[in-house]
């Protein structure tokens, strides 16, 4: 049982630090696929077709993707109270240059600048939880960090759409307007970064002394009870194998991640709807999705189970993009999308509790970077490849089909990588005996 220095320790850190870092992420991620409600009235504004917009959208993971790795070594060395403050303002001020993109060129451009300014942001708050959090929580603390992405689509879609609204004032589109003021609040709150937070516990004068010592000593125990298993160096942490097998699984849920992020308003607005009810609809299913998460996630951490955590979802949300492709009512369309939404929320949290298992150090940093940029890759495919296939066949439904294949890869992946460890273990044990 936990003793009350336990308790009082991490509920302090988690108030102080889990409300912050959601905020942080609710702007990342409002700020990352806001052009999908832009597409809503920007492509017909710059004449971009379906294919057009899909790559554009898309190609953020790429910058973000070459830049990933060096921007969370660079976090490591320097502290994430600096780094995390420098990320936030420049994807803010790349975000409002948006309102003055003129044609496709300034669209790939700008996109994948945002990917490169943003690099790093994910993977360095998971790297930051791993300094603050005994593994046995982290699970469920990095699905409070992660409910902000759903939270921002539920609040952020409305919020978008009225934005819409503003076309006209002051001779600006309402897309414009819309990146301009959704891009305000990455720069203020990159400048409360660099007062705010705390890069280590060691650093941390807002607790108390004891509270220090105790958290100190758990987290360097922790670290020790790793020993020689532990992967130390950066380049343990890009070549080992359950790293680039985890960046695979993750492949598969950031495509359908996206896939959502991007697409779904303009699926939802294929049933004729009115731009304010696309949001309303829009923010149902991550609603749903964020009781869904922390429930899941409570649970992976209750039982130290992760492998069916991720499967068990990672299977639900391709059954939901399959759904979507065959729904023939708006109705029909937001319950699959909601089971979507559910089953991607819910694999993430326990998928990011197995890096930091087996890896440590500047390893932690580099494979968790690693892991976010391959995996964040399948952010470019699922949006791509859904405009490619809506452009040639003028429907959704091949598309959805293909980023619900790779969310069944994703599954299968996790249970080899779950099959592997376990004979890996009943070697080590056998050598032991």
């Amino acid at each position: 049982m936990a003793s009350e220095l336990e308790v009082r320790t991490l509920r302090k850190i988690s108030w102080r630090i889990v409300p912050f870092i959601m905020l942080l992420y609710f702007i990342a991620y409002i700020d990352r696929v806001n052009i999908g409600f832009a597409s809503l009235t920007m492509n017909k504004d710059l004449g971009f077709s379906s294919a057009v917009f899909g790559f554009g959208a898309g190609i953020f993971f790429v910058g973000y993707f070459l830049f990933e790795v060096p921007s969370n070594i660079i976090l490591e060395k320097v502290g994430a109270r600096l780094w995390i403050a420098r990320v936030m303002i420049t994807w803010g001020i790349i975000s409002c240059i948006f309102a003055f993109i003129k044609g496709e060129t300034s669209f790939y451009i700008l996109r994948f600048l945002l990917g490169v300014a943003e690099a790093g942001f994910f993977p360095g708050i998971i790297l930051y939880l791993s300094y603050w959090f005994p593994a046995r929580r982290r699970a469920l603390v990095t699905s409070f960090f992660m409910a902000a992405a759903p939270i921002s689509v539920v609040l952020g879609s409305p919020l978008s759409s009225a934005l819409l609204e503003m076309d006209g004032i002051g001779g600006l589109h309402g897309w414009q307007w819309m990146f301009i003021l959704e891009a305000i609040p990455a720069v203020i709150l990159g400048v409360v970064v660099l007062f705010y937070m705390t890069d280590r516990p060691e650093k941390a004068k807002w607790l108390a002394d004891d509270e220090r010592e105790w958290l100190v000593n758990e987290m360097n125990a922790e670290h020790a009870t790793k020993g020689a298993k532990a992967h130390h160096s950066i380049l343990a942490g890009l070549t080992d194998l359950r790293v680039l097998a985890l960046a695979l699984v993750y492949f598969g849920t950031s495509a359908g991640l996206y896939t959502l992020g991007i697409w779904a308003p303009q699926i939802i607005r294929q049933f004729g709807l009115s731009t304010m009810a696309v949001g309303l609809l829009n923010a149902v299913p991550p609603a749903i999705a964020i009781v869904a998460m922390v429930i899941w996630s409570r649970h992976s951490d209750k039982t130290g189970e992760r492998t069916w955590h991720v499967v068990i979802p990672c299977l639900a949300a391709a059954a939901g993009l399959a759904l979507a492709g065959l729904a023939g009512s708006v109705v029909a369309v937001v319950l699959a999308l909601s089971l979507v939404n559910i089953g991607i929320s819910s694999a993430k949290p326990p998928l990011w509790a197995m890096p930091t298992m087996f890896l440590s150090g500047s390893a932690a940093a580099t494979g968790i970077a690693a892991i976010n940029s391959i995996g964040n890759l399948g952010g470019f495919a699922g949006p791509w490849v859904i405009g490619w296939v809506k452009e040639t066949t003028g429907s959704f439904t091949g598309g959805l089909y293909v980023v619900a294949g790779l969310l069944c890869v994703s599954a299968i992946v996790t249970l080899v990588l779950a099959g592997s460890q376990r004979a890996a273990s009943n070697a080590t044990q056998s050598a032991k005996t």
